[in-house]
């Protein structure tokens, strides 16, 4: 076990090192917070990426966002979400996640997916990038809604408890689908698969959500805790999101609605 732990740990920290130098070098301003807590030291030159997305590049500015000077940003970062499920090769559940936040709100992110298509065969092109900016959409996938009347609900493979299956319970669904990873559940969410992304759970952090709701909120969609309170990303937040995740990309009210209450006293934002 250690063995895949330490596997973990090296993935996660190089990974962090790469993104955290690279955005520091080019926005020596902002805040960057990580899920790794790293020592800050020299990153080997091979780690820094240096280039930008042309594509990104071309499209224009949400003019809210114009104005905004580097040291109001706050980005989040998870180098390696559905950690476990990596270990243990299920490398579609694993994500990087880049979350940026301007006024404590998730207003852009980036969910990488550098497995997509791993079990494709050898002519299959590798990996995706899913991103997303508040007022401009988002990008890289297609798309689609679940299938209208049937309540699908994603949630934690590894971190299950009487309460998540409780509430899950409660909300009565035609199918749960359990996958590792935020990213991944947000995922499951805009492509069409699951119709509620449901965590009755503290254990969530702040580096796992901001990317991931940055994507929803700009095709539509809605995430909170389990009260229905937004998720709040100013540099001085705490990292636990110790009520839990809804999410959906259509129909919020429709679960939330049904969350039982002995779930909600249960939670504690």
């Amino acid at each position: 076990q250690s063995g895949a732990n330490d596997l973990q740990t090296k993935a996660d920290r190089l990974v962090q090192m790469s993104i955290c130098a690279s955005l520091a070098r080019k926005f020596p301003k902002v805040t960057i917070i990580g899920e790794e807590d790293l020592p800050p030291h020299d990153v080997a030159e091979e780690l820094i990426e240096d280039g930008h997305c042309e594509e990104i590049l071309r499209k224009p500015c949400p003019p809210q966002y114009a104005g905004i000077k580097e040291e109001e940003l706050v980005i989040w970062v998870d180098p390696l979400d559905g950690t476990k499920e990596y270990t243990e090769g299920l490398l579609d559940h694993v994500t990087v996640l880049i979350g940026i936040a301007y006024g404590g709100k998730a207003i852009a992110g980036v969910i990488n997916q550098p497995y997509y298509n791993y079990e494709a065969g050898a002519d299959a092109v590798l990996g995706r990038t899913i991103w997303g900016v508040l007022g401009m959409g988002a990008f890289g996938f297609e798309l689609t809604e679940a299938p209208a009347g049937k309540h699908i609900i994603v949630t934690t493979r590894s971190h299950s408890s009487t309460l998540v299956n409780d509430c899950i319970t409660a909300l009565n669904p035609d199918t749960v689908i359990r996958v590792g990873g935020a990213g991944n559940k947000i995922i499951q969410l805009i492509e069409g698969k699951a119709s509620a992304y449901v965590f009755a759970s503290p254990g969530c952090k702040k580096w796992d959500t901001c990317a991931p709701e940055a994507i929803l909120h700009a095709v539509g969609g809605k995430i909170t805790d389990i009260h229905g309170n937004s998720f709040h990303y100013n540099k001085e937040v705490k990292h636990m999101n110790s009520a839990g995740v809804l999410a959906t990309l259509r129909n919020y009210d429709y679960y939330a609605s049904r969350i039982p209450n002995t779930v909600k006293q249960s939670l504690v934002p």
